[in-house]
């Protein structure tokens, strides 16, 4: 018995795999195919996708936020667990990368409930904030740039309806985020982001260690 988070060892994690992942084929095939590129470490955990869907579910979000598609696992388990009628904005930078996204969702059957807009993420987020979608999604999930953070949190702060669930991938930064003087932007804003969320009374807070760390937040 233990008091504190267990350090999951390959048998251990294994173990975890075995007795509680239900991923489908096609998510296999995706990860599998993802695995084979040279950033395949962007992927995200498949235990942190099948939780992420369980929130959707938990919570009955019907509009969703992605700001950071990459090849499209994350997405695929969002839309997966929205109703017909839901709704999930990806937003990317990556024409090469989301094409692979778009195959898998084809293939899911899930294209039709997904609107993939390329370019800067902040400026898709401002356009929806201008356009009167603020305070009208459920879930906005954030595992992109990790320098713009911090500019990210407030803008879906203004996106999020309250009692909705905003997370945060990547959060404990394979350890990074114990370095005393960091030299990389994104480990400094990855910092800034943590301590920001521990004291900010507009959200209810919980840093999850799944996968690279994923903050889970309820806005207010």
């Amino acid at each position: 018995m233990t008091n504190r988070s267990l350090n999951l060892d390959e048998l251990l994690y294994q173990y975890l795999l075995d007795v509680s992942l239900r991923e489908s084929a096609l998510l296999r095939q995706l990860r599998e195919e993802t695995a084979q590129l040279p950033v395949a470490r962007w992927q995200i955990a498949p235990e942190q996708g099948q939780f992420m869907a369980l929130l959707v579910k938990l919570v009955g979000a019907k509009r969703l936020l992605e700001i950071g598609t990459f090849t499209g696992y994350s997405s695929l388990c969002l839309a997966g667990a929205m109703a017909d009628d839901g709704v999930l904005i990806c937003c990317d930078t990556s024409a090469e990368y989301t094409s692979i996204a778009r195959r898998y969702w084809r293939q899911a059957g899930v294209e039709q409930r997904i609107e993939l807009r390329l370019g800067p993420a902040l400026e898709t987020m401002a356009t929806l904030e201008r356009s009167g979608q603020g305070e009208s999604f459920d879930l906005i999930f954030i595992d992109a740039d990790k320098a713009n953070y911090p500019a990210y949190l407030e803008h879906a702060l203004v996106l999020l309806r309250t009692g909705g669930l905003l997370l945060f991938d990547n959060t404990l930064w394979s350890g990074r985020v114990l370095e005393a003087m960091p030299e990389s932007a994104d480990t400094r804003a990855i910092q800034a982001l943590n301590r920001c969320l521990k004291d900010d009374p507009r959200l209810d807070l919980s840093l999850l260690p799944l996968g690279d760390g994923l903050t889970l937040c309820r806005k207010r």
